[in-house]
């Protein structure tokens, strides 16, 4: 459906007036646009920016990390504690410290990820200017390549095949220029563009505008000049782009998904404190604080920095190994993909072709099929590709400089119909001694299907009804042997000018066959791939018979192929099936691509795509995971997520790999803390039962989480098993809430122990008595060694399960931790331990314990730390998983 705003309306009018009437409008030269009038111009209508990039402010990255619901919940306690504990409160019990520890929390949590998100901004910047995306535009009397992001109203821009197009463009001249507008209009069909004025009111599709490039448009073919109408937002594409920004990827589902446990377990366990705290504790205004505190204690408030971090470390060494991630959020994909599929030239065989054979009919070597051969792919304006490549480096060859010349003089180029994957061949017409030469060369079945004569050594005949089969009878054996061959083909015209119809009975001539060897590293990279459980499958427009020669050579399993014709026929209930079985597929269409992607995604894959020419673009974009190359076409560079400077499988190996390791430290990040936190949470309701007091204070609970957050930091740098990285990591809270009722509960026993040893034993012994027989004076005491007891107790098994949960094997012994875990867990340990010991503990209600507590201390958490080794033991023979 077109959109018809002011704006729009103000492009699509210009399709009905002449260039004459655009220039006068825009008060543009010859000469482009000067300094002065760019400026002028971005004043009035804007930067090519478009609203999604253009929110991407400090101020947007400040407010996300500052308001969100946790910083919510921190503020409206602070709040509450401001009003309670220093406006209501008398002058002698007024005390700062519950709102100064809050709002410090606040802070020191939103500048950490500010700063984070800062560095992610800058990187995100760094990386989108090296793979910006340029643009031929004159200024000042010459052409200069500039940055799409500079283009404004009024410039004159130079289109070539392979660019997207930068903006909403009114073309002024245009040379043979086709383009794809899938990403406008949803069709694949190709479009060639003129510079015709439409007579009025005939367009009524964005189809229909032959004369206009919309911005997002692919250039199939050809080249053109023309004038920016529109940028940014106020293009026709800016304009669906912004209803399309709210869409989820896989990460962000993922994190919802998280979210969505913590937020049920919050639910439950909010009113049961809420109520045992008000009706043991008798105070129901404090009982709704530390409900709220306990909110904040089950959340993993680092979260996002602990995700962030991970992943800004696995993009940055994905960095050092010649790898370009655009996207940070790609690393998720890295991590979870268990499909890749990849196109064949290039992948897993070399970049350049070699034309090995030029043969008419029965195989002879035919100096006429290289000719016409070469006059097709020399005047070809397509999209470069290796085979036009490979015939056209036999202009180099020694004695044949002078050849091509003549023929270049003898037949200049009339028209041409670009190559599409539809047709699946090229048509050039060129000038000929009596008439005109259509000479077409592509598919050998679809050129063949458009011939009614075949031509041997001069001699014209009619191709008889078998003639397909006579021609496989010559063709099969080098496509058996992992050739590319393709056919050419002729007619004589009488006109100067192209159309569609003019492509039957043609005069077949011969064939080209091309050798393109396999990689010698990528046998070995799909190796180490598969060992990874990632399956590869192998999608290309190449024809059957030469993709399976390839791939069997590679080591891919080539049970079962599948042909673009045949997954046309297959029924909405078949697709499916035969897509996930099958590891070939040749002969496909860009649209055929994406639509084998799109059925793996819903088959419950996270799929990644590897492809670098212009038919991988609508995959690319499709893919949880696009991937291309620096020297892939330039829409193919934008559309994709992670760009290599290498195109080598064994690259993706090592993404794969630290996608891996990075969910692998948030996994341990979540899962460890959200299910301590339960834990703690769950004694707490014990404890509110039965203590006439609360266990821990609501700003002691919501420090040791600061704290301990800030410990998790590290993780990051964490190191992760070869096992772990084994298979593919789902990010979701699939499995979350199972972890913490598991293990959560273990850390409740324990700590009810230590609430009776605290109660019983340590509290009387030091403060001279129960807590009943004690004065007010004596109770406050016993409250606050209470408190500490169970405040180190917490901490103490909280830093240590890191270790014993960040691995499936004995910690330790199998598996150590990095050093900076060592390192900052144990520091961590000792810093909390003297924190008691200090005024800053005395301000927050913490009390030098005797020695003797520290001996019951050490016995305990051995205890807890055996029995959660036997439980892990236990969890993953019944789940056979950890993380």
């Amino acid at each position: 459906m077109m959109k018809d705003g002011t704006i729009h309306r103000r492009v699509l009018d210009y399709a009905y007036t002449d260039t004459a009437t655009l220039y006068r409008d825009f008060h543009i030269s010859e000469q482009g646009y000067t300094e002065k009038q760019v400026e002028e111009s971005r004043t009035q209508y804007g930067s090519n920016i478009l609203s999604g990039r253009a929110s991407d402010t400090v101020l947007y990255r400040l407010r996300r990390a500052f308001v969100n619901p946790f910083a919510i919940i921190l503020l409206i306690l602070a709040s509450i504690s401001f009003v309670t504990d220093v406006l209501l409160a008398s002058n002698f019990s007024r005390n700062m410290t519950t709102v100064i520890i809050i709002l410090s929390m606040l802070l020191i949590s939103g500048v950490v990820r500010f700063m984070q998100e800062l560095r992610a901004k800058s990187v995100a910047d760094h990386l989108t200017g090296m793979i910006a995306s340029n643009i031929l535009v004159r200024r000042n009397n010459k052409w200069v390549g500039l940055s799409s992001t500079e283009l404004v109203v009024g410039d004159q821009v130079r289109l070539l095949a392979g660019d997207r197009v930068p903006a909403d463009i009114r073309l002024t001249a245009a040379d043979d220029l086709f383009v794809s507008q899938s990403v406008i209009t949803g069709e694949s069909a190709i479009l060639e563009k003129n510079t015709d004025v439409l007579a009025q009111e005939k367009a009524r599709s964005y189809g229909e505008y032959t004369n206009i490039a919309f911005m997002g448009s692919a250039v199939i073919g050809g080249t053109a000049e023309g004038v920016v109408l529109a940028v940014g937002k106020d293009t026709v594409y800016g304009g669906f782009s912004g209803t399309q920004s709210s869409e989820k990827n896989g990460f962000d589902q993922g994190a919802g998904s998280i979210a969505w446990v913590l937020i049920r377990f919050m639910t439950i366990l909010i009113p049961v404190v809420f109520v045992a705290c008000g009706i043991t504790q008798g105070d129901w205004f404090s009982a709704f604080l530390f409900a709220l505190s306990v909110a904040v204690g089950l959340t993993p408030e680092m979260l996002p920095m602990v995700i962030n971090a991970c992943l800004a470390k696995g993009s940055a060494i994905m960095g050092s190994k010649q790898t370009v991630v655009k996207n940070i959020n790609a690393m998720q994909g890295f991590g979870g993909m268990d499909i890749l599929c990849v196109d064949k030239t290039g992948t897993l065989t070399g970049d350049s072709l070699i034309l090995e054979y030029y043969m008419d009919i029965l195989g002879n070597e035919s100096q006429a099929v290289l000719d016409l051969a070469y006059l097709n792919s020399l005047y070809h304006t397509g999209v470069s590709n290796h085979l036009d490549a490979a015939i056209l480096k036999y202009q180099e060859m020694p004695g044949k400089d002078g050849h091509f010349q003549e023929l270049e003089k003898m037949h200049p180029k009339l028209d041409e119909l670009p190559f599409n994957h539809e047709r699946k061949f090229a048509s050039v017409l060129v000038k000929g001694k009596e008439k005109n030469l259509l000479i077409i060369k592509g598919s050998v079945d679809e050129v063949c299907r458009r011939c009614g004569f075949v031509e041997y050594k001069g001699n014209r005949n009619v191709m008889e009804e078998d003639g397909l089969a006579s021609v496989h009878a010559v063709v099969d054996e080098m496509t058996e042997d992992g050739m590319k061959v393709l056919a050419v083909a002729y007619k004589e015209l009488g006109q100067d000018y192209l159309d569609t119809k003019d492509e039957q009975n043609f005069v077949l001539l011969g064939y080209l066959a091309f050798f393109d060897a396999p990689k010698q590293t990528a046998a070995a990279a799909i190796s180490k791939l598969q060992k990874l459980h990632v399956g590869i499958r192998v999608l290309t427009g190449d024809q059957e018979s030469v993709a399976i020669s390839i791939c069997r050579r590679l080591g891919i399993d080539t049970a079962e192929t599948l042909t673009g014709a045949q997954l046309e026929n297959l029924s909405d209930d078949e697709a499916p099936i035969k897509i996930e079985r099958t590891t070939v597929f040749s002969e496909l269409s860009p649209k055929q691509k994406a639509q084998i992607v799109q059925t793996l995604q819903s088959n419950g894959h996270t799929v990644g795509f590897l492809g670098d020419g212009m038919n991988d673009l609508p995959a690319v974009v499709e893919s949880d995971v696009g991937i291309s190359v620096d020297t892939a076409a330039e829409a193919v560079r934008e559309g994709a997520d992670v760009i290599l400077l290498k195109k080598d499988l064994n690259v993706l190996e090592e993404g794969i790999k630290e996608g891996r390791k990075a969910f692998a430290n948030v996994s341990k990040y979540i899962r460890i803390t959200a299910s301590s936190n339960f834990g703690n949470i769950f004694s707490i309701v014990v404890a509110s039962v039965f203590l006439p007091f609360f266990p821990m204070t609501s700003v002691q609970l919501l420090l040791l989480n600061l704290l301990y957050d800030m410990l998790c930091l590290v993780l990051p740098w964490d190191n992760v098993d070869e096992e772990i990285c084994a298979r593919p990591l789902e990010w979701s809270g699939r499995t979350l809430g199972r972890f913490m009722r598991f293990f959560g509960p273990i850390s409740s026993f324990f700590d009810i122990i230590t609430f009776s040893y605290l109660f019983f034993v340590l509290c009387p012994s030091v403060c001279g008595g129960s807590f009943a027989a004690l004065a007010e004076g004596g109770q406050l005491r016993f409250i606050a060694v209470f408190q500490t007891g169970w405040f180190l107790e917490s901490m103490w098994t909280q830093v240590l399960i890191l270790h014993l949960l960040r691995t499936q094997k004995v910690p330790m012994l199998q598996s150590r931790p990095s050093r900076p875990v060592m390192v900052v867990t144990m520091l961590g340990i000792l810093f909390f331990t003297i924190l008691t010991f200090t005024p800053v503990g005395t301000l927050i209600g913490l009390t030098a314990l005797p020695l003797s507590y520290f001996g019951f201390l050490v016995v305990i958490v051995l205890l807890y730390l055996l029995f959660v080794t036997l439980a892990k033991g236990r969890y993953l023979k019944k789940y056979h998983e950890l993380l």
